[in-house]
């Protein structure tokens, strides 16, 4: 079966968003264009080190341009996205890896997150190399940004990071709204 690839070039709307309460929420990628939408499951720590990654490459982009580069060197104001996910969220599919390019021709950013797959390790060798081939591949979400784009992306996100549970003064782990046992406490609850 052919690997199936959701792309958008440009998406009209592509956003780290949550779903779910503090401490229990679900982090998702949501890309949408002319009606279509694409929401891929991932983790909290995938969605920081993306945003992070994307300011980097940003970053990069302006520093060896000298500044004559269309990207902006932060979030333009009027482009700002807060509006929750487009509902209903229906998972594609849970992302394993995730890779960024930066295409000099058209100055575009590309973010490629794919799909998550379990390989069996005592299964048949070629198994991996299915996997690897584009053609047969798991399922990718590829998204090509504007500079201006991907820096909303990136604060969006950052900021969806940093809004969870505040963190204990004395161990920085996570604080649940009855509190947690603290390591630092030698296990009493803070």
């Amino acid at each position: 079966m052919p690997r199936q690839v959701f792309f958008y070039d440009p998406p009209e709307r592509f956003v780290a968003g949550t779903v779910g309460e503090p401490g229990s929420r679900a982090f998702y990628l949501q890309a949408s264009a002319r009606g279509r939408v694409t929401s891929v499951l991932l983790e909290k720590t995938q969605v920081a080190a993306l945003a992070e990654r994307v300011e980097e490459l940003l970053d990069e982009v302006v520093r060896r341009s000298g500044g004559s580069t269309a990207v902006p060197a932060v979030a333009p104001a009027e482009l700002i996205d807060s509006a929750p996910l487009d509902q209903p969220v229906e998972e594609e599919f849970r992302v394993g890896t995730m890779a960024l390019a930066w295409d000099e021709s058209i100055d575009r950013l590309i973010v490629e997150a794919q799909a998550l797959i379990e390989v069996d390790p005592d299964g048949d060798p070629d198994e991996q190399e299915l996997f690897e081939d584009d053609e047969n591949g798991p399922p990718m979400l590829r998204v090509r940004l504007s500079g201006a784009m991907a820096r909303v992306f990136a604060k969006r996100a950052l900021e969806l990071v940093s809004a969870g549970r505040p963190p204990c003064p004395f161990c920085s782990l996570p604080l649940d709204p009855q509190g947690h046992v603290c390591p630092r406490q030698n296990g009493y609850r803070r």
